[in-house]
C-alpha cells in the first residue's frame, strides 16, 4: 500500500553541480583547502562516528579529501546548554576524540601544532588537523586550564560563543549586568596568554567592542574563523566593513561561513519555517548530538535549496573590503543544520573553488582564499616567538 500523501517525504530533483574545469581540478590536486572551523569531532565523541570513513554528517575525511582539503581546525565545542558546569572536562573529552582519530588513521590524519608540522603532514600525504576550542567558557576562568589545553595540542581558541562570559561579551543580546562591554581585565590577560603560548585568537562570536579590544591587545595575527559580511545580511554573527578592514590591518583573516541563515535573510526565514514543521518538532533522540544529526537531515529534506552564489557574494565582498590576502573559509560543517546547494557536505569545497574561478579569481587569489591565507595566520601565531617554540617547552601528544 502506498503511504498517504501527507506522510511522504518530499523528493526534489536537484540539478547537478557545475563540472570542474581542468584548471580547478589541477589546483585541487594540491589539496589547498584550509577550513578554519569544523565541528564534526562531536559526532565522533558522542556517536562513535569514524571520521576516517564516510559518515552520516556533513564532514568526514573521505569526502573532505575529495573536495581538496589539506587542513582543518578540529573544533571542540563544549555546548553550554548541556555541559556548562563541566566545560573544561567536556572539552578534554572532545580532544580525546581528536587524538583517537589520529591514532586510528595515522596515514590519513595528523594533528599538528605549528606550520612546520603542518608542512610535514602535507609531505606525508596526510590531512592536517589543528585542535581548536570554541568558547572561552572552556577554561572556566582559569589561565592554568588554558595552559593545560595548550599542552593537549590546542592551537586555536574562539574567545566566546553565544553565551556571554564575565570577561567578554558575545555578539548576541541579553548580556547581564556582570558582563563587560568588551573585554574585562581578565579578558585582556587571556588574549596576551594566547600570544605568549602561540594559540590563534579567534574573534567570531565576539561582540563588536570585544572584537576591537582584542585586536588592540593581540600582537599576533588573529582570525574570525566562521563569519559572514554584515553589509550583505545584518545578522549579529556577521562582521561590519569596519571590522573587516581592522582585521586586515592587523594581518588577520576572516573565514566566510557556509551557513545559509548567516548569509541571507530569506534563507534564515526558510530555516525558521522548517523548524516549525511537525516533522522537525517531533524529533526525539536519546542524546543531543543524535538529535542534531536528525535535525540536519530534516532541514535538508524540507528547506528550499540555497544558492551557493550567495556564499560567493560574501567572499567577493570581503575581498573587496579587506583585500584578497585576508579572506578564507570557515564552513562550520556539522555545527550547522545545512549548507548551500552543492556544498551540503565537504565534497563541496571543490564546487566552491569552481564557482570562485567562474567569478574571476585567478589561480593565485583562488589558492589564497581556499587556504593560504589561513595557513599564514596559523604559522604566524604559532611560530617563532611563541612560548614552546622559543623556550623549548615539551608539548605532550
Amino acid at each position: 500500500m502506498l503511504p498517504h500523501p501527507r506522510n511522504r517525504i518530499p523528493c526534489r530533483v536537484r540539478p547537478p553541480p557545475p563540472p570542474l574545469s581542468p584548471r580547478v581540478r589541477k589546483l585541487l590536486a594540491r589539496r589547498p583547502v584550509f577550513d578554519a572551523h569544523v565541528d564534526a569531532i562531536g559526532f565522533a565523541a558522542d556517536l562513535e562516528h569514524d571520521l576516517g570513513r564516510r559518515t552520516p554528517g556533513q564532514f568526514d575525511l573521505v569526502r573532505a579529501s575529495e573536495g581538496g582539503l589539506g587542513a582543518w581546525v578540529v573544533v571542540a565545542w563544549p555546548d553550554p546548554e548541556h555541559h556548562l558546569p563541566r566545560s573544561f572536562q567536556r572539552t578534554c573529552e572532545l580532544l580525546d576524540a581528536a587524538h583517537a582519530l589520529e591514532a586510528r588513521h595515522p596515514e590519513l590524519f595528523r594533528l599538528v601544532r605549528d606550520g612546520e608540522e603542518l608542512a610535514e603532514a602535507r609531505a606525508a600525504g596526510a590531512i592536517a588537523g589543528i585542535a581548536g576550542v570554541e568558547g572561552g567558557h572552556s577554561i572556566e576562568g582559569d589561565l592554568e586550564k588554558l595552559e593545560q589545553l595548550f599542552a593537549r595540542g590546542v592551537r586555536v581558541l574562539t574567545l566566546v560563543w553565544n553565551n556571554h562570559l564575565p570577561w567578554i561579551r558575545s555578539c548576541q543580546g541579553g548580556a547581564g549586568a556582570g558582563v563587560p562591554e568588551g573585554l574585562s581585565a581578565f579578558g585582556h590577560e587571556v588574549v596576551r596568554a594566547l600570544d605568549r603560548l602561540g594559540v590563534v585568537c579567534d574573534l567570531s562570536h565576539a561582540g563588536e567592542r570585544a572584537f576591537f579590544e582584542a585586536l588592540e591587545t593581540s600582537e599576533r595575527p588573529v582570525m574570525a574563523s566562521h563569519s559572514g559580511c554584515k553589509a550583505l545580511h545584518d545578522h549579529p554573527r556577521n562582521l561590519t566593513d569596519e571590522q573587516l578592514r581592522a582585521l586586515a590591518q592587523h594581518g588577520g583573516v576572516v573565514g566566510i561561513v557556509f551557513h545559509p541563515g548567516f548569509l541571507d535573510a530569506n534563507a534564515r526565514a526558510e530555516e525558521t519555517r522548517v523548524r516549525r514543521r511537525p516533522e522537525y518538532s517531533a524529533i526525539v533522540a536519546s542524546h543531543p548530538t543524535a538529535r542534531f544529526l536528525e535535525q540536519q537531515r530534516t532541514m535538508r529534506e524540507f528547506a528550499s535549496p540555497f544558492s551557493p552564489e550567495r556564499l560567493v557574494d560574501h567572499i567577493v565582498h570581503a575581498v573587496e573590503v579587506a583585500g584578497v590576502d585576508h579572506v578564507g573559509l570557515g564552513s562550520d560543517y556539522d555545527g550547522i543544520e545545512r549548507g548551500p546547494e552543492w556544498l551540503e557536505d565537504a565534497r563541496g569545497y571543490a564546487v566552491l573553488a569552481e564557482l570562485l574561478a567562474q567569478r574571476g579569481f585567478d589561480d593565485e587569489d583562488l589558492l589564497k582564499v581556499l587556504g593560504r591565507n589561513m595557513e599564514r595566520v596559523f604559522r604566524a601565531a604559532t611560530g617563532p616567538g611563541a612560548h614552546w617554540a622559543t623556550v623549548g617547552t615539551a608539548v605532550p601528544d
